[in-house]
């Protein structure tokens, strides 16, 4: 099951910016001794941090959601157009999911994929964003990394994974990856193809075995 918190915090970039500034505007010309308005401005602060949090957070896994992915994915892929950057997007999806919802519940699926986005949190750099895309799929943005760069921490994650083996009421269950990535080139024109190119090598490493790891171009044209 897909959590969306994107429904309840559809909020445009840079809007949460402007509110808390003009607020803070406001409370400094209200008629109060001054360290009241500092504390307003500091309760509101934590306010206007905390929900600014929530609107680009998954709140299952703790990852970025679909909806900042959005918005870092287009910058990226602009700022790669325009400097000529090395950029591999990542997508990965848990094997078998459905499988672990069915045979042992929800709750024991929401356990998993808070095992699975925590590896992805150890494994990549601090510099790489990990996304929970929906449901049990996740993309992670490579910045200035190819291909070959990109090859030792994906198989370092794909192992980590496969080695995770998460004990939910007493039950041990396997859980594995599948892993396509993709590298920009100048052949591809916009990001829905790059992001296209991406899905396909994920298609591929699903039809083809799962648990592994396909790179577009390389082992998939």
């Amino acid at each position: 099951m897909v959590e969306n918190t994107d429904m309840f915090f559809d909020i445009p970039d840079g809007l949460l910016d402007e509110i808390q500034q003009n607020i803070e505007n406001i409370i400094r010309d209200f008629d109060v001794p001054e360290e009241d308005k500092l504390e307003i401005i500091r309760q509101i602060n934590f306010i206007y941090t905390r929900t600014k949090y929530l609107s680009i957070t998954d709140d299952l896994t703790g990852l970025s959601n679909r909806r900042y992915f959005e918005t870092c994915f287009e910058k990226e892929f602009l700022r790669t157009q325009r400097y000529n950057n090395k950029l591999t997007i990542v997508m990965f999806d848990i094997d078998h999911f459905k499988s672990v919802n069915d045979t042992y519940g929800h709750q024991c699926g929401d356990y998993v994929l808070k095992q699975v986005a925590h590896a992805a949190l150890q494994t990549f750099r601090k510099t790489d964003t990990v996304f929970r895309f929906g449901g049990e799929e996740f993309v992670v943005i490579l910045t200035e990394t190819d291909i070959e760069q990109a090859k030792i921490p994906l198989e370092r994650f794909r192992k980590t994974v496969q080695t995770l083996c998460p004990v939910y009421e007493n039950q041990q269950i396997d859980v594995t990856v599948s892993i396509g990535a993709c590298q920009f080139d100048d052949s591809i024109k916009t990001k829905e193809e790059l992001l296209h190119r991406t899905d396909n090598a994920l298609y591929q490493a699903k039809n083809t075995g799962r648990n592994k790891t396909v790179f577009y171009g390389q082992n998939l044209e």
